[in-house]
């Protein structure tokens, strides 16, 4: 059983946190996660690097040092949980030590994907790797990074959602599950950490080429993919502080854009803001006796 982490003294309501000085991103060595590490590098932050194959880390390291930003190449297996405690100690560590002296903005973007059959034909073993990488990973990362951000005031996590976070699939089931629980994963964040200054939101970067949606069947002769570019641009706003307004929110490149969201949330009130962009059953129809219930909180 892992130690239990030390505990952090409550305390009263903390307005939004400073702007990111650094991050912590997973999955950093390809795909969307190096682009997201490269754009919060241009953007003035100081970057963490995790993912399995240390040598492309030290790849990605050194694009970002060419930037003239630190960086931190941790290898680490996300589903480890005494891997994760030691490459968060280290990207926690001062300055002085190698390292980056705190984690204001995580980014847990790795990510892998099952077989595209029914559930009763999936290999069990692959089932649950899958789960354990989408959702036991950014747990863990969470676990490991948040107290210290409510120590200092508050942080902020990004969650790599995805659309089958929101909808049901035939197949993939293992992805459609673990992604749909992330969601949850990411409200009971925003709910327990908002008053403390922590700042959660759910990114879903559209279907990006990447070699993981160059392996997948349904993908086979796509032409069109959403531009990586409007994840970066959204994490980077994210990291500034500019969308404090929708933790907790899900939100999608494809259809927002950092404006657009600053103004929904400027439109949102009442009941209807506390819903927002959340997580729900829907109601069977106007007489449904469980409506109240499924939509009031």
């Amino acid at each position: 059983m892992a130690d239990a982490l030390p505990a952090v003294e409550p305390v009263g309501p903390v307005d939004n946190p400073a702007p990111a000085r650094t991050a912590l991103v997973t999955g950093a060595t390809r795909g969307i996660g190096r682009a997201v590490a490269l754009g919060l590098a241009r953007a003035g932050l100081d970057v963490a690097l995790v993912a399995r194959d240390a040598d492309r880390l030290a790849d990605v390291a050194g694009e970002i040092r060419g930037l003239g930003r630190a960086a931190l190449a941790l290898p680490c297996d996300v589903t480890d949980g005494a891997a994760v405690e030691a490459a968060v100690r280290r990207a926690e560590a001062p300055v002085a030590d190698g390292g980056l002296g705190g984690v204001d903005l995580l980014v847990n973007n790795a990510g892998r994907i099952d077989a595209e059959v029914p559930l009763w034909e999936a290999d069990p073993d692959e089932w649950w790797s899958v789960v354990e990488t989408n959702l036991r990973g950014p747990f863990l990362l969470a676990r490991q990074v948040v107290p210290a951000m409510l120590a200092r005031g508050g942080g902020r996590v990004v969650e790599l959602a995805s659309g089958a976070s929101t909808h049901e699939m035939p197949g993939t089931s293992a992805y459609n599950a673990s992604k749909t629980a992330l969601l949850r994963l990411g409200a009971n964040l925003h709910l327990a950490g908002h008053p403390r200054g922590l700042r959660v939101f759910e990114v879903s970067p559209g279907t990006v080429a990447t070699d993981m949606t160059a392996s997948m069947p349904m993908y086979a002769g796509r032409t069109e993919w959403t531009p990586v570019e409007r994840t970066v641009d959204m994490v980077v706003a994210i990291a500034r502080g500019e969308l404090d307004e929708c933790s907790g929110w899900y939100l999608r490149v494809t259809h927002d854009t950092p404006g657009s969201l600053r103004e929904l949330a400027a439109a949102a009130t009442g009941d209807r803001r506390g819903a927002a962009r959340r997580l729900r059953v829907l109601p069977a129809g106007d007489g449904d006796p469980m409506t109240e219930l499924l939509t009031g909180r």
